[in-house]
């Protein structure tokens, strides 16, 4: 199957899989978002639900966030892990968002990535979801899924954007990062995989990938 051919046959699968797309952090403006998202990195989303409500009922916005010290921070989110690197994450960027950004959260890769524990995809998912900028995100779900579908070649994640950006079309990036992301963990998880139910792999997929599955 041509490279064309598996993209709208994953389209339309997961368009018939998930018509609607819940955003699975939750906040209520693209500050809280951004916090959320920073909070994921190795981490869940249940987990990060989880503590965001505690942090969010002392601090939800920039302002209120300063008033914390990064030792109260870093209490608060600690069951997600990396909090020692994430307090000050959170603490710097809340800081810099006030001095040079009027408290608002910018609008653009190159302020955003120049935050404080701000990576691209921390960066792109803000964009996406908060702002609704066409980016298409790459977490360790959509990076799994490109390799099995044959869509990329696994070397790293930069790589597997480019080639996400490349194939699908501009207008459906925002909502496919995010059906991927709910088919991966629902139907192509890493661990405990049935290609029974994974039926977009079990049409599309790499060989090497289902006889890699048919093995284990």
């Amino acid at each position: 199957m041509k490279k064309s051919e598996k993209v709208k046959f994953i389209i339309k699968k997961l368009e018939e899989f998930f018509p609607t797309v819940p955003i699975p952090l939750d906040h209520k403006d693209p500050y809280t978002l951004l916090i959320a998202v920073l909070l994921s990195a190795q981490s869940t989303d249940i987990g990060v639900n989880k503590v965001t409500p505690k942090l969010f009922k002392k601090a939800d916005n920039p302002y209120d966030m300063l008033k914390l010290s990064i030792e109260e921070i870093r209490n608060i989110i600690r069951p997600v892990g990396l909090s020692p690197m994430k307090s000050k994450g959170i603490y710097g960027l809340s800081k810099i968002i006030i001095e040079k950004h009027d408290g608002k959260v910018p609008q653009n890769f190159e302020d955003l990535e120049n935050l404080p524990a701000v990576g691209h995809k921390t960066a792109s998912v803000v964009l996406a979801q908060a702002f609704g900028m066409p980016t298409f995100p790459v977490d360790t779900h959509i990076h799994r899924l490109m390799y099995r579908w044959g869509l990329s070649n696994g070397k790293n994640v930069k790589i597997t954007e480019k080639d996400a950006k490349r194939l699908f079309p501009k207008n459906l990036w925002n909502k496919l990062h995010l059906q991927i992301i709910w088919y991966a963990r629902k139907f192509s998880p890493a661990r405990g995989w049935d290609i029974k139910k994974d039926i977009i792999t079990k049409k599309i997929g790499r060989k090497s990938e289902l006889k890699k599955h048919n093995r284990s």
